[in-house]
């Protein structure tokens, strides 16, 4: 049954339309995150977009219990071949690709047949938390960062275009065109870099840009991850996002920046908490790292993850916080004096194989949870807990996570059961998957995947 909503979102899409044609661009890609980590998409003729608006995009559920090798599981709610859904697009999202000239892009919601929400939207779900969240008076503010490998495929082996060292002038020097171009891109598309640099592991760069509301946050790392890959591409190499691309290395990370405000004030400086922190942001950041060993199963969601979740590589293998300590899990930024901005909480171990909504959505909700519960943070740990102690191990399986996951009455009540049963659904057969796998097989059997 069709909603004056839809007709007027049909309305906007004509407009969008006609302006992207005017560009050159003559197909809109409309993409959404299933709960393997994968980017899935729908692709449309500009002409078929204010239709699609109206009516929406048909597609299977079947999808939110697909795993990384395209293979599929079952879950309590759904599975199997029957359903359909419709995928609508965000118009306030619609972005012509400027590394990909005749495609423009937007995220989509997913609907039921009938109209109704459908329970396992991932980008509901992170709504839904953001709305809880203002429903407390507060907002969050985050931003991903993002950090790939790229490289030349020679047969089975991979060849680097830069071997220069970690961090190091040289790699800027040896890809500055590609770069500059992923930074002009990312630009065109109306988004601000605050930074891109080489990072640990050869081939690896990790771009920032800037913060926004969590749904928009969870769009952006999306889109900022297509740009990348449409930018190698062009340059003749593939970018890799998986969590490792060679077993023993250091790997990629996808490190989540929150800041918590009230109105116009960043709750995480100005308080009489821990280095500045208000008791409201003292009592989220605990509820975060309460419930980290469960957040795991969707921060850090692949066989592969834990193959990155190692100690002393500042991935965040520990249950803990500091200031500044790249070794926890939860890093606080107090922030410089006169940057009312700049004060943050970064959790350092997820990674790209995590699908961004679930994400946001579940840190909102455990950080929620903090509040209500009037939690308040431990002592913070200095230096590296693998050699300092003072800290608890995070899980270092899938398993182990997903144990913690399964136990979680937070999380399942914040999710849903049709949502919260696929994920655990999908992190166990992804288990099985991969049970008794050499450590490079894992590897090599994901690192183009995500």
């Amino acid at each position: 049954m069709e909603t004056p909503d839809r007709k007027q979102a049909e309305l906007v899409a004509r407009q969008e339309a006609a302006h992207l044609t005017a560009q050159g661009v003559r197909a809109v890609a409309l993409t959404w995150v299933d709960n393997a980590g994968i980017i899935r998409v729908k692709v449309v003729p500009t002409a078929r977009l204010a239709a699609a608006a109206r009516r929406g995009i048909g597609m299977s559920p079947v999808f939110d219990v697909y795993l990384v090798d395209d293979s599929s599981t079952t879950s309590t709610h759904i599975g199997g071949p029957d359903g359909d859904l419709r995928l609508f697009p965000d118009l306030d999202r619609l972005t012509p690709l400027a590394a990909q000239p005749g495609l423009a892009w937007a995220p989509v919601d997913r609907y039921e047949q009938g109209g109704a929400p459908y329970p396992a939207c991932q980008r509901q779900f992170a709504r839904r938390m953001a709305e809880r969240a203002a429903a407390h008076g507060l907002r969050l503010r985050m931003g991903f960062e993002t950090e790939w490998t790229v490289a030349r495929a020679d047969g089975a082996d991979l060849r680097y275009p830069t071997e220069g060292p970690a961090y190091g002038m040289t790699r800027v020097v040896d890809l500055s065109d590609y770069l500059v171009e992923v930074c002009d891109a990312l630009a065109a598309q109306q988004l601000e870099v605050l930074q891109i640099h080489p990072e640990y592991s050869p081939g690896q760069f990790e771009v920032s840009v800037a913060a926004d509301d969590p749904v928009g946050a969870a769009d952006t790392a999306v889109l900022v991850r297509e740009t990348v890959r449409a930018v190698s591409v062009r340059h003749g190499m593939t970018a890799y996002f998986a969590p490792v691309i060679e077993a023993g290395s250091v790997g990629n990370g996808a490190h989540l920046h929150l800041s918590l405000w009230e109105g116009e004030r960043n709750l995480c400086r100005g308080g009489d908490g821990p280095y500045g922190m208000t008791k409201l942001c003292e009592s989220f950041l605990a509820g975060v790292l309460e419930e980290l060993p469960a957040l795991l199963a969707l921060g850090a969601p692949s066989v592969a993850s834990y193959l990155r979740l190692a100690p002393s590589r500042w991935a965040g293998a520990f249950q803990c916080w500091g200031p500044e300590n790249r070794e926890a899990a939860l890093r606080f930024i107090p922030g410089a004096p006169d940057d009312p901005e700049g004060a943050n909480a970064e959790v350092k171990c997820f990674d790209p194989a995590a699908n961004p909504y679930l994400v946001v959505g579940a840190v909102t909700a455990a950080g929620l949870a903090g509040i209500d519960a009037g939690l308040s943070l431990p002592a913070p740990v200095s230096g590296d807990p693998a050699l300092v102690g003072g800290a608890d191990r995070l899980p270092d399986s899938l398993t182990g996570a997903l144990e913690h996951f399964e136990r979680s009455a937070l999380l399942r009540e914040a999710l849903g059961d049709p949502l919260f049963d696929a994920v655990a659904a999908v992190r166990r057969a992804e288990a099985e998957l991969f049970a008794g796998a050499a450590p490079q097989a894992v590897a090599d059997a994901t690192r183009g995947r995500y």
